[in-house]
């Protein structure tokens, strides 16, 4: 990134002659106290740089992104933890405006059968300006349950159910979506990680693990006041009287695609998740034309999906800052991996090739087109044995695939020539 000399800009990894695999150390940065720090302290060679120091590594959150990108210098090796305006999948309504623009995209280009594809999150619109609309919607489905969540907040903060329109008379700002009422028992709200490394060409890949979150009360539609029932946000349930700390509300995904195997069959849950792939995908897609796609920017998603009885996926929302705080030993060995990893994929230490799919627990999913399981397979869908390479809820045996990755590696650097 080039930009005029200027007393307004901090200047960050720009020492002459330190080209990024010659770097002695990676001097990064964060404000977030949590699990992140841990990783970024015990990773080798990694040095933490305080207050106004010049950091190679920035994991920032986004409110300092919005105020200091546009007077930041980066030099070629820097990398900053967002895209500049990733509130366009972020922000709820963003997202919504954002699927329905790309459906009807896909419905001119290519058909109603591959916009079909599209339909995974509920009929939603956006208060107020969208207000009439939703009215006309409401009066042809009486007795519909609707959810009202804020466009920009987060741990279930200001989410309500209604029923009648005099309940929202007041509300200044929100989207207003149909609430799926038939659900597997207790609400089932996945959470999986898909990691953005490029836009153009469009790069993600996909962690094997995730969790499952559930309510602490079962579910029921007869009181739509009980958020302890509806919202199974860990900020939430662990205020419940009878939240049990240790067992917590939260699934790992193995076992949740274990359960639904033996529940509902192997093949519906293969449908299933190549279903939550689809939409892993047709999401990023949606806003690829729109982000500013910058090299020095990698985005860790976090998509909130629930899934419903029929074992349909539906998008509720993508996190920019998926939280990265551990409410259970277990959480923590989760998201310490996951971290991990995703500073594997980010390579820093500039030791990896370009051509690996996989890395410790991700898959990559998308190369500027689908990616095939099989090695050496084309990249190419509509093929009748392609299976796409996602491994979302099976086995993360990381640690020695990534044992085997960096000695082959190693291997490749002695080799000459």
């Amino acid at each position: 990134m080039s930009r005029p000399k200027n007393q307004n800009y901090k200047g960050h990894g720009l020492q002459k002659g330190k080209e990024r695999e010659q770097r002695a150390s990676i001097r990064f940065k964060t404000t977030l106290m949590n699990t992140l720090m841990d990783v970024l302290r015990h990773r080798p060679g990694w040095v933490e740089v305080k207050d106004e120091g010049e950091w190679d590594f920035y994991w920032c959150d986004v409110s300092w992104l919005r105020e200091n990108f546009d007077h930041t210098y980066m030099g070629e090796h820097v990398r900053i933890s967002h895209f500049r305006n990733h509130y366009e999948l972020t922000r709820k309504n963003y997202m919504v405006k954002n699927l329905k623009r790309f459906r009807k995209q896909l419905e001119r280009e290519a058909g109603k059968l591959e916009a079909a594809k599209c339909d995974f999150f509920p009929k939603t619109f956006e208060m107020p300006c969208e207000y009439h609309l939703f009215v006309e919607e409401f009066r042809k489905n009486p007795g519909i349950t609707w959810i009202m969540k804020p466009v920009a907040r987060s741990q279930g903060k200001g989410i309500f159910l209604f029923r009648r329109l005099k309940d929202i008379m007041d509300w200044k700002k929100g989207t207003a979506g149909k609430k799926l009422t038939s659900l597997e028992a207790q609400p089932a709200r996945n959470t999986v990680n898909p990691s953005g490394s490029h836009y153009i060409p469009l790069r993600a890949w996909l962690y094997r693990d995730g969790f499952a979150r559930f309510s602490n009360t079962r579910f029921t539609l007869n009181s739509i006041d009980d958020q302890y029932v509806h919202l199974t946000n860990v900020a939430v349930q662990k205020t419940s009287p009878d939240y049990h700390p240790k067992k917590g509300c939260k699934w790992m995904l193995q076992r949740f695609r274990q359960y639904l195997a033996s529940k509902h069959g192997p093949e519906a849950v293969e449908t299933l998740f190549s279903d939550m792939d689809n939409i892993f995908i047709r999401s990023l897609q949606s806003v690829q034309k729109v982000i500013i796609s910058d090299k020095h920017c990698f985005e860790l998603y976090g998509y909130d999906i629930l899934i419903d009885q029929d074992l349909k996926p539906w998008l509720l929302e993508v996190n920019a800052s998926p939280s990265l705080t551990a409410s259970s030993q277990e959480d923590y060995e989760l998201k310490t991996c996951l971290l991990e990893d995703t500073l594997h994929i980010v390579d820093m230490e500039a030791r990896l090739t370009g051509r690996e799919k996989r890395v410790g627990g991700f898959d990559l999913m998308w190369n500027d087109g689908p990616v095939s399981r099989e090695e050496g397979g084309p990249d190419l869908s509509g093929m009748g044995n392609f299976v796409t390479n996602t491994h979302l809820g099976c086995v993360n045996d990381r640690k020695e695939q990534l044992r085997q990755l960096f000695r082959s590696l190693q291997g490749q650097k002695k080799t000459p020539n």
